[in-house]
């Protein structure tokens, strides 16, 4: 998961950095030809509407010194007509009070020559322009009056429009327009490239970083990247390398101090077994020779026989913790009938006519006996000291890979905080740990010591062994590391509302065909 989250955090930034290019780009592009669009269109339009001006004023200048006022219609014609003649394609107006005329006959003039451009003519200020819209095509009005040449400037009456088509502007600004447009695409084309050749320079260092960040978290503690240039992703490669140096440090300085204890223990383990075996053997005399003994002497013997027993016990079990920690644990796997096992697990401490049980009995699969019995003593030994009768013991099979293993009872249950560290080494649902008296109750192969009651301690370990375990707070411990060298597992719970404790030990069903793959 943390590979593919990296994946896509680096295709984001990419993808990030190629939409943040190509929008910069795209609005440069835009506002550049926005700008171009409207400096070259005011610039035709300015430059068509001088020469217009200065055209129409030559013209009607030239033509109005021959001409005679008051004018008729006919004569107002020919004025028209010849001041059209001269300005091209141009359609010429000429108003003289009541008469009107027009230099091409066919044209409609009255929606392109607007009243507030008459009015501005008529007040004789000099020549008067004006864009305007007619039929949805642009056109340019120009109207001057005409004034006498005797130098008072005085207004004739008579008054000239031109009507100059302004379509081919616009077409022209259109066209350039098109042409800008159309560049744009190659400009937001050249950016992604450009973005991407930039993302894949900046993100390339990021890619290695998250490669060997993602080594580091799966153990590999030599995992460094290259620095290169002094920039701040240099300076974050630096920073990992230094961290991952500190790390590999502490690792390596852990793992020593972890060797150094587990041998610690291991040889500690070793050494008391020689002297607790001679121990055992007295404590063993002493206890057969007990009746015989003063009742204040019998009481002191029996206590150091049970004591002596917890301490060997305490012993073994250490040294099966530590060889778990050593990873020298391993299995004796063999084709196995798991209800059996079971009952010859409970028939061996006497416990057959206290559990009852509800074991399937075609169950058989490829475990180490041993250690199935070692699991099955502390968790029904357990349920025995600690919970309420009745207990119970159920072996199913309820899928077609695994088998299932419950024990459960009827007292009060674990606490929650209880359930969440019952599997942790020398823990003991007791807090106040007391000791008991030395007690001695014998029963059908059972037998109470001091310390009996202290928690959750191991309830026998090892096939072949009697008797409930003696509240090292191990024995837990050492059934889940059992079940989990077999690829299982032990899960605690709640029995059916809220009443009692179960455990639940699970183990994949590897029949005895396939005991070649992995025994």
């Amino acid at each position: 998961m943390v590979r593919r989250g990296s994946r896509r955090l680096v295709g984001g930034l990419r993808v990030r950095l190629v939409v943040t290019f190509v929008l910069v780009a795209l609005v440069s592009a835009v506002t550049a030809t926005v700008l171009a669009y409207r400096d070259a269109r005011t610039a035709v339009l300015q430059r068509t509407q001088n020469t217009t001006v200065n055209d129409v004023r030559e013209r009607v200048a030239a033509v109005a010194a021959g001409f005679d006022l008051p004018p008729d219609q006919r004569s107002l014609s020919r004025f028209a007509a010849k001041v059209s003649e001269g300005l091209g394609a141009r359609i010429v107006v000429a108003r003289h009070q009541d008469l009107s005329a027009v230099s091409d006959a066919y044209a409609d003039t009255e929606g392109r020559i607007t009243a507030e451009l008459r009015a501005a003519v008529r007040s004789g200020d000099g020549a008067r322009f004006q864009r305007v819209q007619w039929r949805g095509d642009p056109y340019l009005v120009v109207g001057t009056p005409v004034s006498y040449a005797d130098g008072d400037r005085r207004t004739s009456g008579l008054e000239v429009f031109v009507i100059t088509d302004l379509r081919a502007e616009r077409d022209d600004t259109a066209a350039l327009l098109d042409s800008v447009r159309t560049g744009t695409v190659p400009v937001v084309v050249l950016a992604a490239l450009l973005a991407l050749l930039a993302a894949g320079t900046v993100l390339r260092p990021v890619r290695k970083l998250g490669r060997a960040t993602r080594e580091l978290a799966a153990g590999d503690l030599g995992s460094r990247v290259a620095v290169r240039g002094h920039d701040e992703l240099a300076d974050l490669a630096r920073t990992f390398n230094e961290t991952a140096d500190a790390l590999q440090a502490s690792d390596a300085e852990l793992r020593a101090q972890e060797a150094k204890a587990r041998r610690f223990v291991a040889d500690v383990s070793h050494e008391l077994r020689t002297p607790l075996a001679a121990m055992t053997m007295v404590a063993t005399v002493l206890e057969e020779d007990a009746d015989q003994l003063p009742p204040d002497a019998a009481h002191a013997a029996r206590t150091v026989g049970a004591e002596t027993a917890r301490l060997s016990r305490l012993v073994e079990d250490l040294m099966e913790i530590s060889r778990f920690d050593a990873g020298a644990a391993r299995l004796n796997a063999a084709p196995t009938d798991l209800a059996d096992t079971v009952r010859a697990s409970l028939a061996l401490r006497g416990w057959t006519d206290r559990v009852t049980v509800e074991l399937r009995e075609d169950v058989r699969a490829v475990v180490d006996r041993r250690r199935v019995d070692v699991i099955v003593a502390n968790l029904v030994g357990n349920a025995l000291r600690h919970g309420v009768p009745p207990v119970t013991v159920t072996l199913a099979a309820p899928g077609g890979d695994r088998v299932t293993l419950e024990v459960a009872d009827h007292g009060p249950g674990l606490p929650p905080e209880a359930r969440e560290r019952v599997f942790d080494r020398f823990y003991k649902a007791d807090a106040a740990r007391t000791r008991t008296t030395a007690v001695e109750t014998e029963g059908p192969g059972e037998r109470e010591h001091p310390g009996e009651r202290e928690g959750f301690g191991q309830a026998g370990e090892g096939f072949g062994q009697a008797g409930f375990g003696q509240g090292s707070g191990l024995g837990m411990a050492i059934a889940w590391e059992n079940a989990r060298l077999h690829g299982g597992t032990i899960e605690v719970g709640r029995g059916p509302a809220g009443g009692g404790a179960v455990f639940t030990l699970t183990l994949p069903l590897r029949r005895p065909e396939e005991e070649g793959e992995d025994a």
